[in-house]
């Protein structure tokens, strides 16, 4: 079971790898995906620096949590998405329900269970 965890850790850290060295690569590209638009050379700078520094960073830890088969490193991912989640759930208050409301909330709702179970397989010290 615990190799099954890490290997859903390992598709988390590689999901936002690719995600993040897309925006590096194909930031415009990218961008629209997201549904945001850069303006002129220093938005799409913004992009290219911001959301490839967001998803590559996550990746690193989740990968290296994996990797060590450490919970620690997976905390500052789990603590990025939430908050991420929380900002979705804000704008849901605020701006109401589109369409594309969802998709990404349950992305990330799945990838924060993910990486906790991870912290918990890893982790030495139990939970209650």
């Amino acid at each position: 079971m615990k190799q099954a965890i890490r290997a859903a850790v390992v598709l988390v850290g590689l999901f936002n790898l690719v995600l993040g060295l897309a925006f590096l690569i194909r930031p415009a590209e990218m961008a629209a995906k997201f549904f945001l638009a850069a303006q002129g050379v220093q938005g799409l700078a913004t992009i290219r620096a911001d959301f490839t520094a967001l998803f590559v960073g996550a990746a690193l830890f989740v990968l290296y949590g994996a990797w060590k088969q450490r919970a620690a490193p997976l905390f500052l991912p789990i603590i990025m998405f939430a908050i991420g989640l929380f900002g979705r759930c804000a704008t849901i208050i605020a701006d109401g329900i589109v369409a594309t409301t969802y998709t990404p909330m349950i992305v990330e709702a799945v990838m924060i269970t993910v990486l906790i179970a991870g912290a918990r397989a890893f982790s030495k010290r139990r939970w209650s």
